[in-house]
């Protein structure tokens, strides 16, 4: 018997993500968009921690709406640390020449308007351990994706992994064992490692530098 078909998005929704600025390629997004539509059927609001120009924002807004929730995006919009002048994933036609600091506010809530997503996302502008203290509700999912430097990976963990509700999932991306990633990837994995040795989740699946699991269990 064939394995079941992945599900995928619109044709409309996948031309917007491949579309948009950001650096998920579309394989490791179709996984994330797969585990939105799962988790989605908790009717929690999907959460994603890092958001940049909203690439991956309109695959959780896609399966948001499917599934009848919303997705919940968190971000300060300045940029992370490999986005910054000198570093190789700076963009700067996402400065703004007023302040002479990267915003890429604008650019998301763009990204959202051509997708014709905009009603399914609550855009949460801010730092991601600042607005965990203030939420106070389960998620479905949390999409972690924002600094690659312990300090920012480990308290985005620390803030939104306890939120997660029991069957929900936790997405972490950008995760490579490989000590030579140590600038890129350590750090999610890390927190990845962390995830699993905590006993609160189990892995689903991996896809490339996405990794997949459910909250099975307490003790985060």
């Amino acid at each position: 018997m064939a394995a079941p078909t992945a599900p995928q998005p619109s044709p409309g929704t996948l031309a917007a993500f491949e579309a948009a600025k950001g650096f998920m390629p579309v394989h490791e997004g179709l996984a994330l968009y797969a585990a939105a539509l799962e988790a989605g059927r908790l009717g929690l609001p999907l959460l994603e921690i890092g958001t940049y120009c909203g690439r991956s924002a309109i695959l959780l807004a896609d399966a948001a709406r499917a599934a009848g929730t919303v997705a919940v995006t968190v971000d300060h919009h300045r940029g992370s640390e490999e986005q910054q002048p000198g570093w190789d994933y700076h963009d700067p036609e996402v400065v703004d020449p007023q302040v002479g600091l990267m915003d890429t506010m604008p650019t998301f809530r763009r990204t959202l308007h051509a997708a014709g997503l905009e009603p399914y996302v609550v855009a949460v502008v801010g730092r991601s351990p600042q607005v965990a203290k203030v939420w106070a509700g389960e998620v479905g999912l949390v999409f972690i994706d924002g600094g690659h430097t312990d300090e920012h990976a480990t308290a985005d963990y620390e803030g939104w992994a306890p939120r997660v509700a029991e069957g929900g999932l936790l997405v972490v991306h950008d995760v490579f064992p490989d000590p030579a990633d140590e600038f890129t990837g350590q750090a999610p994995y890390r927190i990845y490692l962390r995830a699993l040795e905590s006993g609160a989740f189990t892995e689903v699946s991996a896809t490339d530098s996405l990794r997949v699991l459910r909250r099975t269990g307490p003790g985060i």
